[in-house]
């Protein structure tokens, strides 16, 4: 069994609400990030992605002008550290997610992607 904590990415950025969607782009591709959480103080708020930025731009005629809060995906499933990857890739997989926020009450710990799940899986074979 390998754990989501074995696995997932400390680096996580984080913008609060009132970023716009240029902003995030801007540091979703110098990072090479495929999203960012959005969080108000420590607070969770949501989670934008690359799938976000996309219908944004094909919606919004200024995406400089456009707010995350409007295009995030509110309250965001979470996992805890300890759930094992091949829970987390059929969760991922279930509802279509790509990235999944780590958190323990409430204190955000590292993100985690499909990618990486579907590799320790592999790994472990």
């Amino acid at each position: 069994m390998v754990a989501l904590g074995e696995v997932m990415s400390k680096e996580v950025v984080s913008l609060p609400p009132d970023s716009t969607v240029s902003d995030a782009a801007r540091v979703m591709v110098r990072g090479g990030f495929g999203s960012v959480v959005i969080v108000q103080g420590r607070m969770l708020l949501g989670i934008l992605t690359e799938r976000d930025v996309l219908r944004a731009a094909a919606e919004e005629d200024d995406l400089r002008a456009a707010r995350v809060d409007q295009w995030m995906t509110e309250d965001p499933d979470t996992a805890l550290p300890d759930l094992d990857t091949e829970e987390a890739a059929s969760l991922m997989l279930s509802r279509g997610y790509r990235h999944l926020p780590v958190e323990v009450d409430g204190e955000l710990l590292g993100m985690v992607s499909l990618r990486d799940v579907l590799s320790a899986r592999i790994a472990q074979r």
